[in-house]
C-alpha cells in the first residue's frame, strides 16, 4: 500500500484527499445522530455522558409511534404497487407511442419533481379538502403517488429504452400474441427497472413530510410526520433512536439491491 501511494500522482492524490472529506462530511451527522440515540442524557447533547437504551425502549413503548410506522410502511408499499401499477403503461405509451403531445405528456408527468413541494401540497391539501380524502389512508396514498409516480417512470422508461424491441417482434413472429410477448419477454427483462421503480417510489412515500403535514389528522400521521411534530414540541432522544433505525433500514434495503445486481451479474 505505501509503494502505491508513493506511485500516486499530486493529482490523484488531492482527489482522494477531497472524497475522503466529502465522505467524512457525510458521513459523521449520521454517526452523531447514531451516538446520541444511545445516550443517557434526556436532551440532544453531544457527548453522551453515558449509554443506555432507554430511548429505544420508549420508542417501541409509545403505541403511537407504532400506529406511524405501520402507517408509513402500509402507505409506502400502496404507492409502492400504485406507482408500478401506473407507471407501466405510461412508460410504455411515452416510450413506444407515436402521438401528439408526447413530450408534453412526459413534462407532465415529470412536473412533480420540479414544482416545489410546498405548492404541490398547498394544491393538493385544497383538492383532497373537498372532495373529502384529507386526514384519510387514501388520501396519503394518492398524495404520496403524485410525488412517487415520476421515479416509476423515469425508471421504467429508461430501461423500456435499453431493451431491444426486435427480441419481442422476434417472439410475435415465432406465434406468441403481442401481449404474451410482452408478458413473457419484455418484462422479464425490464425487471430491473420496474425494481427500481417501485423502490425508489416506496422511499419517496417513506421519507415525504410536507405533503404528510398537510394529509394528516390527530389520528393519523405518518412517520416523517410524527418526527416534526415531535421536534417542535420536545426534543426528545426518542428522535435520534427512529432515525437511527431509519438509517439502518435504509443500509439495509441498499445492501439487499446491491445483493440482486450481484446475482443479475452472474
Amino acid at each position: 500500500m505505501l509503494l502505491s501511494l508513493n506511485r500516486m500522482g499530486p493529482g490523484r492524490f488531492g482527489l482522494y484527499a477531497i472524497g475522503l472529506l466529502v465522505m467524512t462530511f457525510l458521513l459523521l451527522p449520521i454517526l452523531f445522530i447514531a451516538a446520541l440515540s444511545f445516550g443517557a442524557s434526556r436532551w440532544l447533547a453531544f457527548p453522551p455522558p453515558g449509554w443506555t437504551l432507554q430511548w429505544y425502549q420508549e420508542l417501541f413503548a409509545d403505541p403511537r409511534w407504532i400506529d406511524a410506522i405501520l402507517l408509513s410502511i402500509r402507505v409506502g408499499l400502496a404507492v409502492m404497487v400504485a406507482s408500478i401499477a401506473l407507471g407501466l403503461p405510461a412508460s410504455f405509451a411515452l416510450v413506444r407511442g407515436r402521438f401528439w403531445g408526447r413530450e408534453l405528456l412526459r413534462a407532465f408527468f415529470i412536473g412533480p419533481m420540479i414544482v416545489p413541494l410546498i405548492i404541490l401540497a398547498i394544491a393538493l391539501y385544497g383538492l383532497f379538502l373537498r372532495i373529502g380524502l384529507s386526514g384519510t389512508f387514501v388520501g396519503f396514498v394518492a398524495g404520496h403517488l403524485v410525488i412517487a409516480l415520476p421515479f416509476s417512470i423515469i425508471c421504467i422508461s429508461n430501461a423500456l429504452e435499453s431493451f431491444d424491441e426486435s427480441i419481442e417482434k422476434a417472439a410475435v413472429i415465432c406465434g406468441a400474441s403481442p401481449a404474451q410477448a410482452i408478458w413473457r419477454i419484455t418484462l422479464p427483462s425490464i425487471r430491473m427497472g420496474i425494481f427500481a421503480g417501485g423502490l425508489f417510489s416506496f422511499l419517496a412515500s417513506w421519507d415525504e413530510v410536507v405533503v404528510g403535514i398537510f394529509m394528516a389528522s390527530p389520528e393519523m400521521q405518518t412517520l416523517p410526520v410524527r418526527m416534526w411534530n415531535t421536534l417542535r414540541n420536545d426534543l426528545s432522544p426518542v428522535i435520534a433512536a427512529v432515525s437511527t433505525l431509519l438509517i439502518g433500514l435504509t443500509l439495509v434495503i441498499l445492501a439487499a439491491v446491491m445483493i440482486l445486481q450481484k446475482k443479475r451479474g452472474r
